[in-house]
């Protein structure tokens, strides 16, 4: 089996040499990330300007672009082989809730959504290195397990590892995404010359996180597992809008 590996922290970050090290023995892998860090780029696609891949000394590539790009350069051709598998992470960060809305790491996880099998985002719970093993072991223990899954095409897999060490972690749990409360608003800053700029605040606080989200999950130490498809139909508000549009005829 081959994976494709990739991530939105960029092709340096720790948390990438740590999911390549937990597979690198369990399949061939190949590494295409970003050349710098792409948190919060989402399902973005660079359309303004060639990308050059660029093989750096452990055989990682990297691209001048956002996760998206690429895993869709190595699907649609960069690769002589096309791969099997998606894995993106280990993301340092949570990637909860309305989170997945921006991810990084979940896009490039659903850009893998072409191939046959299931693709993973793997994201630890914390900015900090300490208990990147813990989150590993759970990279390659599921990703073993692929062969028993049974998904329709097109699903990814968002996985959280709380921030624990692994004799710590209760277990793992099926979970649904929560949801978070609006963000705080943007702050503005002024440069020396006068120039007014805007930093986008922090992601709202959690307004959704009872027991069977994921947010919860991980609160009480357990790893949190939710199934994500990209097909956003709202096949519940069909009713209402069709008598709504019968009005406008």
């Amino acid at each position: 089996m081959r994976i494709l590996i990739s991530n939105d922290d960029g092709v340096t970050a720790p948390g990438l040499a740590a999911l390549y090290g937990a597979l690198e023995d369990y399949c061939e892998c190949v590494v295409i990330a970003p050349d710098q860090d792409k948190s919060g780029a989402s399902s973005s696609l660079t359309l303004d300007r060639p990308l050059h891949p660029q093989t750096l000394s452990n055989g990682f590539v990297s691209i001048n672009g956002p996760p998206t790009d690429c895993v869709h350069l190595g699907i649609h051709g960069l690769l002589n082989q096309q791969p099997d598998m998606v894995v993106s992470g280990i993301n340092l960060g949570a990637n909860l809730g309305d989170d997945v809305l921006y991810s990084g790491t979940v896009a490039a996880a659903l850009e893998g959504r072409f191939l046959d099998l299931p693709s993973f985002a793997f994201s630890l719970v914390s900015r900090q290195v300490d208990n990147l093993p813990t989150a590993a072991h759970f990279a390659r223990k599921l990703v073993e397990a692929h062969a028993s899954l049974n998904l329709p095409p097109r699903t990814v897999l968002n996985v959280n590892i709380p921030n624990l060490p692994l004799d710590k972690i209760r277990g793992i749990q099926l979970t649904r995404l929560g949801h978070r409360a609006r963000a705080s608003a943007p702050v503005r800053v002024v440069d020396p010359r006068g120039k007014a700029g805007y930093w986008i605040a922090a992601a709202g606080d959690v307004e959704d996180g009872g027991e069977g989200t994921d947010f919860h999950a991980v609160m009480q130490g357990y790893v949190s597992i939710t199934a994500l498809q990209l097909d956003r139909t709202f096949g519940d508000g069909f009713k209402n809008l069709a008598s709504w549009l019968e009005g406008l005829g």
